[in-house]
């Protein structure tokens, strides 16, 4: 008795969407630590106040209303919507490259982790017209770095994963 066959697309949305959910699953962990971290700091904090940690290390509560290194933080508001969506466009097109490419492990990380910073901080953006940075890092004689948070962390980690994949396939060929 033969038996019928069901067609290989039927399938395919569903293990599509599976592979994306530990992708989606780091993302949202970033989120999660990002706004729980920023939750804490301006319930603790006021705008400006500072707490030294170490030598090298305070907790501060900044506003950046800009990108990064406060990069056009005193233009009246707009860039509050071009940066939303430019996050909101990356988060798009890093959707697009998870499911192409849900068995580069290393890749989706870094992905995964450029997807939940760019989102926590789109959400200070919509929420509070303003990013929420409290991790301040200074030494003597070069100054402090700018204040930064758990989603920048993130974009940057992934950032560097990023790259280190690249030269390791490069590297492959």
């Amino acid at each position: 008795m033969a038996t019928k066959k069901k067609p290989a697309f039927v399938s395919a949305p569903a293990s599509r969407a599976n592979s994306l959910m530990p992708w989606l699953g780091i993302a949202f962990i970033v989120i999660l630590l990002d706004q729980l971290t920023k939750i804490t700091i301006t319930t603790l904090f006021m705008h400006g106040e500072e707490k030294t940690i170490t030598s090298f290390f305070n907790l501060v509560l900044a506003y950046n209303e800009g990108a990064a290194f406060n990069f056009l933080s005193n233009q009246g508001g707009w860039q509050r919507y071009l940066f939303t969506a430019i996050a909101i466009g990356a988060v798009g097109f890093i959707l697009y490259l998870l499911r192409r490419a849900a068995g580069q492990r290393l890749f989706c990380w870094a992905l995964a982790l450029i997807m939940g910073g760019a989102l926590g901080n789109a959400i200070d953006r919509l929420a509070y017209g303003h990013v929420i940075d409290f991790l301040d890092f200074h030494w003597e004689g070069f100054g402090h770095f700018p204040a930064f948070n758990i989603a920048d962390s993130a974009i940057t980690i992934g950032a560097i994963l990023f790259i280190f994949d690249e030269l390791r396939r490069v590297n492959k060929q």
